[in-house]
């Protein structure tokens, strides 16, 4: 039987050194706030990609229930809940209405 660990660690190094290189590079250089600002809002935006695509693939049946999901989401996120405060509504809620109605 073949050993895999040499290649799983050759595919660690590989994925793992591009991201620690800038991030030894610029931890030291502060950053241009226009940067800043911009790299405050990826989080967001990866979030929405995935929700949206979440949404559209959504089974028959649960329309309702990814409906008030991501009305539940959008709420708090308005009111200033932050994003994993705002997941962890919607799936409550939807897994509630789920569990009642579903």
């Amino acid at each position: 039987m073949k050993s895999y660990l040499p290649l799983i660690l050759g595919m660690m190094l590989v994925t793992f050194l591009p991201r620690l290189i800038p991030f030894i590079i610029l931890s030291d250089r502060p950053l241009p706030p226009l940067l800043r600002r911009f790299l405050t809002y990826i989080p967001y935006t990866a979030l929405g990609a995935l929700i949206v695509r979440g949404i559209m693939q959504a089974p028959s049946g649960f329309e309702a229930a990814t409906i008030t999901g991501v009305c539940v989401a959008a709420v708090c996120s308005w009111l200033k809940g932050g994003m994993v405060l705002s997941v962890l509504a919607a799936i409550m809620f939807v897994f509630f209405i789920l569990t009642v109605f579903g």
